[in-house]
């Protein structure tokens, strides 16, 4: 049993003895306190706890209005952490208040070996714990190449890039043949927090405007992404799924560790030593942030290629796919002026060789 006490306490301890007196739940119900919460400090017993962390998940969906009855959801499942518990918590939600809610998971497979096979095991075990179906779609299937392919090919600075365009495309692509109405994802406070940081050193204003929505797209041409986990702490998901024995996959991918993200985190968990509410405090301050209308905000339309949400034309998945396609894997990284230049020295360097074997032929 875990507690805690004042100095003096700690002093006149009998060395013996584990706990001179145990702390009492904050909550009042009269148990003792398993845990301290990150977020706020309490003390609490882990039922209190769950109920505490499920309750503000619940109030981030009703006071943002996630979701109406009769729509369809897809939970964006990785077998990590954050989605197993998102899976878990609005499977709960939804039958103890009655949400109207119809639950599908949907799954991506990147094709990492070592990695994403191992997870989607634990993808398929959520599928049948919690009684939801499951749609699988592959890097292979959508655009005929696997992450460990695009590594071989661009090398380990840039694959995060292309891991997270296709990504987030294949989620739309999959929401789209299971005509969903919304698709939830496990971004959690720290992420948002980390993402905020990111786009502020990178002056990328665009972003910054709306990585802090709770709720991103939707319209005519794109399903709407909600992020019912966006007040909760990464800390306190990790608790929630070892008190409540979940199953979920904790390897890091095996292309992470050069991620421009993890230099994020590591200044954000260094703050949070010094600060325990630097998530919070960064995220408010995100989403209190006003621009000068001299800013130019990208229109976001759909790409007239593959008739995907983008703000760009065409869209930067198709960029990249378009480069690993012509042999040029850094055709979409960087500047489009650079890109346009490597697609026209290549296209003069064809019409070269087409001319030489015209000659050749012609003796």
């Amino acid at each position: 049993m875990r507690c805690w006490s004042t100095p003096q306490q700690s002093q006149s301890r009998n060395p013996n003895v584990l706990c001179k007196m145990p702390i009492t739940c904050k909550s009042k119900c009269g148990k003792a306190a398993a845990l301290k919460r990150p977020k706020t400090g309490d003390a609490l017993c882990k039922e209190c706890f769950f109920a505490a962390f499920e309750a503000e998940i619940h109030h981030t969906i009703t006071s943002s209005k996630l979701f109406r009855r009769g729509e369809k959801v897809a939970v964006a499942a990785s077998g990590g952490k954050d989605s197993t518990v998102l899976a878990h918590v609005m499977k709960l939600l939804n039958e103890r208040h009655d949400y109207g809610l119809e639950l599908v998971l949907l799954s991506i497979d990147e094709g990492i070996t070592g990695y994403r096979d191992d997870s989607l095991e634990t993808v398929k075990r959520n599928r049948d714990d919690y009684k939801m179906p499951l749609k699988i779609l592959s890097y292979e299937e959508l655009y005929g190449w696997t992450m460990d392919r695009i590594v071989s090919q661009i090398g380990r600075s840039n694959n995060c890039t292309f891991c997270g365009v296709f990504r987030r495309q294949a989620l739309d692509r999959g929401a789209k043949l299971l005509c969903v109405d919304s698709i939830a994802t496990g971004h959690n406070a720290d992420d948002i927090a980390e993402t905020v940081l990111m786009n502020v050193l990178r002056g990328d204003t665009a972003r910054l405007r709306r990585c802090t929505d709770i709720r991103t797209g939707g319209g005519e041409d794109s399903i709407p992404r909600v992020k019912p986990l966006k007040y909760s702490y990464e800390k306190e998901i990790v608790m929630y799924a070892h008190y409540k024995k979940l199953v979920y996959f904790s390897t890091e991918c095996v292309f992470a560790p050069n991620a421009y993200r993890g230099h994020a985190r590591a200044f954000l968990k260094d703050l949070e030593k010094v600060r325990p509410s630097v998530i919070m405090d960064i995220i408010y301050s995100g989403e209190q942030l006003r621009f000068k209308d001299t800013v130019k905000i990208p229109v976001r339309g759909t790409c007239n290629r593959c008739g995907f949400i983008s703000s760009q034309q065409p869209c930067k998945a198709c960029v990249l796919l378009e480069g690993l396609n012509r042999g040029l894997p850094k055709l979409g990284i960087g500047k489009k002026s650079k890109g346009d230049r490597m697609i026209a020295r290549q296209d003069q360097e064809l019409a070269l060789r087409e001319r030489a074997n015209l000659v050749k032929n012609d003796f």
